[in-house]
């Protein structure tokens, strides 16, 4: 076939390989498959490749994205859900030997024993990929929370739930999640993706997202699962105030209230305070705080 030679992102190649497998994009895993080249340029130029970097990808698709990965980096391993794009994948990318074609999913991969076994331990690890919309938050969450030596994540997700994770005190966005990821990641929009991108298109645009994971960052967190619980709750109703919140955390005796009280007046704050005025140290501070001063 005479389009063989452009790239699989490029328009013509992306429609030739869906019409000649009959591939249907799946609802029920987000499938959206990225055909414009200048996107995934933009995608690889944010991770920065150098020719030793080992690169993880979490839905290749048919390989658009994977394909440009695997001309910057040492190695590619791509976790793909989907088993009927697995042969697709490793016809379309036979030419490429540096690509490990994978079906598992994500959320169920033991990324410290793939790390083990594939001898990462040392190597500089990134992970780019296109995330499907609805399983964007336990997928990021689920790598942050890994313990394993990741350098940075580029990754492509809806808009708004890009805009929440940027998000800094006081804005309207700013909540449970962007303290989840900006407490153990510097965080950056990159770009904006039109849906006009995608083939079928989605409803809503896109954002590229890069997660330096080796910034100094502001605060140092000894215990990220506790924090997370008690991040989940102070933002739980983000209407009520601070106070309402921890005393559904803390409980509601009188002595809980009295505790937390003088906690208020120790760190001088406002009984009317909501969670989303304080910063990241001030909340890991809070958190700390209530942990060894209030009997839960």
């Amino acid at each position: 076939m005479v389009v063989e030679k452009f790239d699989i992102a490029d328009p013509v190649r992306t429609q030739a390989i869906l019409d000649r497998y009959q591939i249907q994009a799946h609802k029920s895993l987000g499938q959206n498959f990225l055909r414009d080249p200048h996107v995934i340029d933009q995608i690889v130029a944010s991770a920065q490749i150098h020719p030793q970097d080992i690169i993880l990808e979490i839905g290749p698709g048919i390989g658009g994205l994977t394909q440009q990965l695997a001309k910057e980096a040492k190695h590619v391993y791509a976790w793909e859900i989907d088993q009927h794009l697995i042969p697709i994948l490793q016809e379309n990318l036979a030419a490429m030997t540096n690509i490990t074609i994978m079906q598992a999913d994500i959320l169920k991969v033991n990324l410290p024993k793939f790390f083990v076994e594939h001898n990462l331990q040392q190597s500089s690890v990134k992970v780019v990929a296109n995330l499907p919309y609805y399983i964007t938050t336990p997928i990021l969450l689920r790598i942050l929370q890994a313990d394993v030596p990741l350098k940075q994540l580029v990754l492509m997700m809806q808009k708004e739930v890009a805009e929440r994770i940027c998000a800094r005190p006081r804005h309207k966005e700013y909540g449970a999640l962007s303290v989840a990821v900006q407490t153990k990641s510097a965080v950056e929009i990159t770009q904006i993706v039109s849906h006009e991108a995608f083939v079928p298109q989605p409803k809503v645009d896109s954002a590229v997202v890069s997660f330096d994971l080796l910034a100094d960052l502001p605060v140092k967190v000894t215990d990220y699962a506790a924090l997370m619980k008690f991040v989940q709750a102070i933002f739980r109703q983000k209407r009520k105030t601070l106070w309402n919140n921890l005393l559904v955390y803390v409980g509601k005796t009188t002595t809980h209230k009295e505790q937390l009280q003088l906690m208020y007046d120790q760190l001088e704050y406002p009984t009317n305070i909501r969670a989303e005025e304080l910063s990241l140290e001030q909340i890991v501070q809070l958190q700390q705080l209530v942990a060894e001063q209030i009997t839960l």
